[in-house]
């Protein structure tokens, strides 16, 4: 069996409260003065007009990390954290919802304020109000928004006892809006003072990047926690006061749950669950039963887990249309380009073989070896097939520059290898495996889709 603890609301005070009235209408809503809903309907904002000082703060009007919230904007932020988390647990986003949430802003008093959460029940279902500062960090805000629209989900089917949502699922999935471009779905207010001038900031999160890349910074430091340390964390690690020690150990935990066999469907089931247990262990045994008959198996299974991702990180991974992108980049030499000796430059890109035909010995040299050295650090962190296809221009360059290679890339299935040469290899044999390594590339490259994010 697993212990049974209460758990205890970190970062976000979660205050449940259980009423029964004749009618869903009467203590959580709000006026319609000064209200703003979400285009669903779900969420309903209001907010003093007058905003936090705290807002043009130096603290907070250089630094990414806080975010400074406004009615508007926090509607279609939550309804973007919705859709968000709907599309990494595989829930029907066309499903109605069942509860309302009130999002109710108020000035902020210092820049480390909770978050508070009720829930409240009434006789036709449950609401929830989220009372939050308009100015706090990022990770507070994403988990808050996390922490009620999972539990207004658990919640559809639930009676008068509420659903209980593990500390380590909300702040997985919290830490992963976080890191994986989605922090577009954070929308802060568009202008703030910086020395008295005001400025407009914008977001850019580069898609792509491994979202796993915080992550295996800090686990190659420290140990990843344990499934029951992960299952009671303490205030100072759901903070990050921990250098992060717990989030990242959430959000990877999250991470390998979301991929076992139907591993979406599962934690959709034990959400569902929950409200029919007494605690959330119950309801996570009976949904992963498949993959973990017994608690003890979990906490194999993760500490396998955990120590795999630790040895076989040699860094950031980048995903295909990156690693293209990434591969294109490498291949390409930038040149000042005139039509004309008195002609003023124009900035151009030619190619390496276009390199080996046209400049001389020792610009050659100073360019190529650059991009071998390009390369060899790259190739780690391209995705298939586009790590073997840098590791075959690293043999060309390699041999071309008379540079014996001690490592030799192993081809995939039905492809053509390359073996290291004991010596310089002429120009023309290299302009040959350029050109077929070209070939190639365009080949894979077709077939290789973009990153897009799509609400």
């Amino acid at each position: 069996m697993f212990p049974k603890r209460c758990l205890r609301g970190l970062g976000c005070t979660a205050v449940l409260v259980s009423v029964v009235c004749g009618s869903a209408s009467a203590q959580l809503s709000l006026p319609d003065a000064n209200l703003t809903r979400s285009v669903s309907g779900q969420f309903l904002v209001t907010g003093d007009r007058q905003g936090s000082p705290l807002a043009t703060a130096p603290a907070v009007a250089t630094n990414a990390d806080f975010v400074q919230i406004e009615p508007a904007l926090l509607a279609v932020s939550a309804e973007r954290i919705k859709h968000t988390l709907w599309r990494t647990l595989g829930v029907d986003a066309t499903a109605p919802w069942r509860g309302k949430i009130f999002l109710v802003l108020h000035p902020a008093g210092s820049l480390d304020e909770d978050v508070t959460v009720l829930s409240e029940h009434f006789a036709d279902g449950w609401e929830y109000r989220v009372a939050l500062p308009d100015v706090l960090p990022r990770a507070r805000f994403l988990r808050a928004l996390t922490s009620v629209t999972l539990l207004e989900f658990a919640n559809r089917g639930a009676g008068v006892r509420p659903a209980e949502i593990p500390a380590w699922l909300i702040d997985g999935l919290s830490q992963s809006l976080l890191a994986t471009g989605t922090v577009a779905v954070v929308l802060s207010s568009p202008g703030k003072a910086v020395n008295g001038v005001w400025a407009s900031w914008t977001d850019t999160n580069q898609r792509g990047l491994d979202p796993l890349a915080d992550v295996r910074r800090v686990l190659r430091d420290h140990p990843a926690l344990t499934f029951e340390q992960l299952s009671w964390p303490t205030e100072a690690q759901v903070s990050g006061a921990d250098d992060g020690v717990y989030r990242a150990s959430a959000q990877l935990f999250v991470s390998d749950l979301l991929k076992l066999n139907d591993g979406p469907a599962h934690l959709r089931v034990m959400l569902q669950a929950a409200p029919d247990y007494l605690n959330w262990q119950m309801a996570f045994q009976t949904a992963f039963h498949a993959d973990f008959a017994q608690p003890l198996d979990v906490e194999k299974w993760w500490s396998l887990q955990a120590i795999s991702f630790v040895a076989n990180s040699p860094g950031p991974a980048w995903t295909p249309a990156v690693s293209r992108e990434k591969l294109d980049q490498i291949l390409s030499v930038a040149v000042d380009f005139r039509a004309v000796s008195n002609a003023l430059p124009v900035p151009a890109e030619v190619s390496l073989q276009a390199v080996i035909r046209n400049f001389d010995s020792a610009r050659q040299t100073a360019i190529l070896q650059t991009k071998l050295q390009d390369l060899e650090l790259a190739q780690l962190r391209m995705a298939p097939p586009l790590d073997y296809l840098a590791a075959g221009y690293r043999a060309a360059l390699a041999d071309y520059l008379g540079q014996r290679r001690d490592v030799v890339p192993t081809p995939p299935s039905g492809r053509q290898s390359w073996a290291a040469a004991p010596s310089k290899v002429g120009a023309n044999d290299t302009l040959v495996k350029l050109d077929t390594l070209d070939a190639q590339r365009r080949a894979v490259e077709s077939s290789i889709k973009p990153d897009i994010w799509r609400p």
